[in-house]
Order: structure tokens, then sequence, then C-alpha cells
């Protein structure tokens, strides 16, 4: 405990934040009046760091190097600047250029102001964007600046108390997030900053820091018209409800609605202004049960034929449509199979040639529509800095809510143009007097019927302290239910291309498939189940069968 309590008092005496200071402060005085829960919060406080990961880092705004404060952010930008420029090459004369952005999260622009000062103290040219963003100006700003990196401070989806730092690259990286080894490197410079610097020595050059250009979002808004390319007709209106769920989407999606003609949308009013404190929902995430509540309620009062809903930093999104006098929220894979659907038959149409792509846990009909109009097809690992770095691609996307369908623009999921093609699709359905519905339709008959779900376990709710999938490689089960397995991948063995991870995959006898994995962001275990069939009843029934198999077996190894 003596060297967590010196290790504590020593990052007190550096914290320039007022907040976390007198937070540890206080924990420091309970400590020496003998409190022992104090004891255990330092010890968890101070039990490691949070580690930079291929999504930069993200945790809770706390004290300590576990937690999301200003001594942390000092410490990873003092890393990834010495990063820079061991690594990353210039001509005579010129300079590294690296772009900062940020959300709207607690201490979000506090921790970017840091950011690029201290870039600017490494000799950085730093250059911080005009306001509070979403994260995909920040991923256009870095090719269209033509910068060296760029840093988002957002937590996306996370809960409230939290937030993050993401890093991409620009060259030959072209704006897309770091790999590894990237991240690890960055690490090991990180740990060398924490134990050789304290934070009122890393270098800051606030003065030097220059301001993005006054038009950049107005560029990334024509950018993604032009990419996107509506040609619907926009009458008569459709009624569409939008969610910017408390986030910083709404100004950039309504002027991106606004610049490609289209009639504006009706807003979610509790949600359109940004809110640290994401009052009117549990868990910032179009994706959690309840989130869509009030975008359901004000589709209700409009008639709307559509609810658009980004997450907090406007990189995914979600749809609702109406059925049966409800609303009902689409999957990532639906949203996905439409998506792709659209821009692979535009490919057809244009005679352009490419690739599809989607992450490995992400259904298996996008490799149908890339072979029906003739496309290449190909599956990454999880994550969008995997997807996005695909050569030739003309659409990507991932099941959690993440689609990227201006590659030419971006090179990172964006709910933005995702959104503005999702209104594109349905104008021009209206206009045929058809719906997104009869859409995904026109697909299962082409493609076959598909449908998706997930099993998550929270980490440590199993009674049993053996891993699931380490159990799994032990028992080795020859079916899942009354399906037969008919091949099994385990990536820790190797699988293709693929690196070794923690993940296995079964093909089952009936076209299902089923992929085990640890979430790469939260202390969770996932089980992702994917269904075929000739239509989309019969694939919907064979997951409510499929499911209920897994569950059953996820009890009996608890």
């Amino acid at each position: 405990m003596e060297t967590t309590v010196a290790a504590a008092t020593q990052w007190h005496n550096q914290d320039p934040d007022t907040h976390t200071k007198a937070e540890l402060g206080a924990l420091l005085e309970s400590h020496a009046g003998g409190n022992l829960e104090a004891d255990a919060t330092l010890s968890e406080l101070f039990g490691g760091r949070l580690a930079f990961g291929t999504a930069g880092i993200r945790g809770p705004l706390q004290p300590g190097p576990r937690g999301m404060n200003r001594v942390v952010i000092g410490q990873t930008t003092a890393g990834l600047a010495a990063y820079l420029l061991e690594h990353r090459s210039t001509e005579p004369g010129e300079t590294l250029r690296v772009v900062v952005g940020c959300d709207a999260r607690t201490n979000s622009d506090i921790f970017a102001a840091d950011t690029a000062a201290i870039m600017a103290g490494y000799g950085l040219e730093a250059i911080a964007l005009p306001e509070k963003l979403p994260t995909p100006v920040l991923a256009f700003a870095v090719r269209y600046l033509n910068a060296d990196a760029g840093v988002m401070v957002t937590a996306s989806h996370n809960p409230p108390q939290d937030n993050g730092y993401k890093v991409y690259l620009g060259g030959a990286d072209e704006g897309s997030q770091i790999i590894p080894p990237v991240d690890s490197d960055i690490e090991k410079l990180i740990a060398g900053v924490a134990h050789s610097i304290s934070w009122a020595d890393i270098p800051r050059s606030p003065e030097a820091v220059i301001p993005a250009p006054e038009d950049i979002v107005a560029q990334y808004v024509a950018a993604t018209v032009a990419s996107v390319a509506p040609e619907a007709p926009h009458d008569p209106p459709l009624s569409v409800v939008y969610t910017a769920m408390h986030g910083v989407g709404a100004g950039t999606f309504f002027e991106t609605v606004e610049a490609a003609g289209f009639p504006s949308v009706h807003p979610v009013t509790e949600q359109t202004e940004p809110d640290a404190a994401f009052p009117t929902v549990a868990f910032p995430n179009p994706e959690e049960d309840g989130a869509l509540d009030l975008s359901i309620a004000t589709a209700k009062k409009h008639d709307a034929a559509l609810i658009i809903a980004h997450d907090p930093d406007a990189d995914r999104l979600a749809l609702a449509l109406p059925r049966g006098g409800d609303y009902i929220p689409l999957t990532g894979n639906q949203v996905g199979a439409i998506l792709g659907w659209h821009c692979a038959k535009r490919a057809h149409k244009t005679g352009v040639t490419g690739m599809l792509a989607n992450s490995l846990v992400s259904s298996p009909v996008l490799g149908k529509i890339a072979k029906h109009f003739g496309l290449e097809h190909e599956e990454t690992l999880t994550g969008f800095k995997y997807v996005s770095r695909v050569p030739g691609l003309i659409f990507g996307f991932e099941e959690a809510l993440g689609y990227l369908v201006t590659p030419d623009v971006v090179r990172d999921k964006d709910g933005v143009s995702a959104g503005l093609m999702a209104l594109e699709i349905a104008y021009s359905l209206a206009a045929e007097k058809r719906t997104l519905w009869d859409y995904l339709a026109t697909i299962e008959e082409a493609v076959g019927g598909f449908a998706s779900s997930q099993i998550t376990i929270k980490l440590g709710d199993q009674g049993n302290n053996t891993p699931l999938a380490e159990q799994l490689r032990s028992t080795q089960p020859g079916a899942f239910g009354t399906r037969a397995i008919t091949q099994v991948d385990d990536f820790l063995q190797g699988v293709g291309k693929f690196p070794r991870e923690d993940i296995l995959r079964y093909y089952l006898d009936d076209g299902s498939r089923v992929i085990i994995r640890p979430s790469g962001t939260e202390p969770k275990l996932k089980i992702y189940l994917d269904t075929q069939g000739d239509t989309r009843r019969e694939a919907e029934t064979s997951l409510t069968d499929l499911e209920s198999a897994l569950r059953s077996l996820v009890d009996d190894l608890s």
C-alpha cells in the first residue's frame, strides 16, 4: 500500500485539474485516517493504466492512470508526438501536422486543448477544429488538410461518465484509425513519458495552435453530398424524424440534408442539443433498449416514414421503420444490407469494380450481395480500423451500426453520410410507392432471407471461473441444439490471413453461423448468431431456435 500511496501522492502533486485533484486528495486523507474503503479505491485507481489500443484510450473520468484526466491526456499526447517524430518523415523545411477535434462530453474541449497545445509544444503543426463536431468531420479533416495524424476526443456511445482519445494516421494510412503494432509502439512511448516527465514539464505551446479553416464543415458537407450523389425526387416531402442522442450530430446532419436538397427532418427536440449528462437515455447508444423511445414518440406524432438516429459523436447510424402501429428498429445487419445493396447496385450500373467489406462478426449477407453484382468481398477483423483499409473499398460495414458509404471522403464509419444515403433510398422508394421494408424484401428475394442477434455475457457474471471460449475448446461440442457443427475455426490456432485472436467461429449444417469473442471495448463476451433461409421468416424462426440452444449451453457451462 505504501507504493500505491506514494504514486497517488505524486499524481496529486502534478494534477492540474481542481476536480480530480480534490477527489484524489480526499482519498489520500481518508487513507491517512485508516479508511479501508479509500485504500481499496486507491488500489483500483493506481493498479495499472488505461491500455492504449487500436481505439486509443477510453475510460471513466477519474484521477490516476486508469482514468481519463488531464495528466493521462498529457502523457498520451507526449507519447504520440514522440512516435510521430520518430516514425513520420517530412521534406526539409516541412513540419508534421496533426488535427485535433472533440465532441461535447465532459472535459472533451479541455482534453482537446491540452492535446493541441502539447503537439505544438513538441514542434508539430497543431490544427484545432473550430467547434465540437462529429468524429467523421475529424476523419475527413485528416485527409483534407493532408495531416500526418488526427486526434478525436470522444467516448462515442459509452456511458456519460466516460471519455476517450482516438488516433488517426494520414499519409499512406489515408486517415484510418491506427492498427497494430502502431498502438503498442505508441504505448511504450507513453509509459516512458509517464515515468520520466511530470505534467508541468511536458512541452506545450497553446499560442502556436492553428485554427482549422472556417469552411472545414462546409467542405466535409460538400464532399459528402457529392459522393452520395442523391438523385431521388424531393417532392412530396417525407416525414422523417431525427435524433442526435444528446450528441454533436444535429448541426452537421441538418446542413448535409439541406445541401442535398432534401426537406427538413423533424428533430427530437429533447435530444437535439449536446448534453454531456445524456438526461433522457439510460445509455447513449441507439442499439440499447429504450434509447429510441423519444424518437418513436416523435415519429408517431408526425406519422413518420423513417427514424434516423446517430450516436453522440455521429459515427454510427440506426434506422427504425413503421410497422403495425409501432416503429421497429432495424438491426445493424439489415441496415448494412440496405446500404450495401444500394452501393453495389450503383457500382454495377456505372461499371465500377471494387470491394464490399465487413467485419467477420457481421452478417454474411454482404458477401452474397457482392456475388450477386459481380463484386469482390472481404471479411476483416472486428473494428473499422480494418474495414476502412480494404483496398478498392466501395462500401464497408460492421453490425454495431457502423457504415462507410463514402470511402473517397473519409476512412472511418460515418453516420452522417450513411444517414443521407438512407434518406436518399427512402425518397427514391417513396416515388415508387414503396418502403424500406419493400427494399429489404427485394434484397432477400435476390440473395435469400437472413437474420441475426447477439448474446452478451458480462464477464464476472458466470459462476464458472473458466472463460466460455476455453470451456468450448476443451469440450468441443458436436452440435448446438439440433444443428450439427460442420466446421470450427479457432483463431487462436490461426485462420487464413487473420492474426491470432481469442475468437471461435462455428458453421452449422443448416448454413447458420456462431461466433464467440470478447468485446474490444467493454468487459463482456459476445456471441454472434447468423441464420439464413429462403425467406426472412424462415431465417428468423431458425434464429429463435439457435439462440435458445446457445443460451441453454451458456447456462449449462456457467
